[in-house]
């Protein structure tokens, strides 16, 4: 039973998130909106922005769709190559979509980078 007061997460809520990450920008190519640090992208977004595709490592992406099936979906074939995965935008908490945008930022920026930015968030 879903909770009325949870809303389905959007590129708006993901945009807020990854803006405030350091280094990044957002670019339009092909009608998809993705968030990249430099020219590596981190978030992608489907054309109707029911998707969204994230920097994930390729040696675990299976046993996280095989896990939840009806929430993440292995790449497109064109993508395979990469560390990357999709996830269901209607399927994701307020609380996972931070933490795998987070998780996708941290895989494209030095480490200093983002432990600076985990130190900002945490306090310490």
């Amino acid at each position: 039973m879903t909770n009325e007061t949870e809303q389905t997460i959007t590129v708006e809520d993901v945009r807020r998130l990854a803006l405030s990450l350091p280094r990044t920008e957002e670019a339009l190519v092909r009608d998809r909106i993705k968030f990249r640090v430099g020219r590596i992208v981190y978030l992608s977004f489907s054309p109707d922005e029911t998707l969204m595709g994230f920097g994930f490592p390729k040696e675990e992406r299976a046993a996280l769709v095989a896990a939840e099936p009806e929430k993440f979906l292995m790449p497109v074939p064109s993508d395979e190559r990469y560390n990357w995965v999709r996830v269901r935008l209607a399927a994701l908490s307020e609380a996972e979509m931070r933490e795998l945008v987070v998780d996708s930022w941290r895989m494209c920026v030095p480490k200093r980078v983002a432990a600076a930015y985990a130190e900002s968030v945490t306090g310490h």
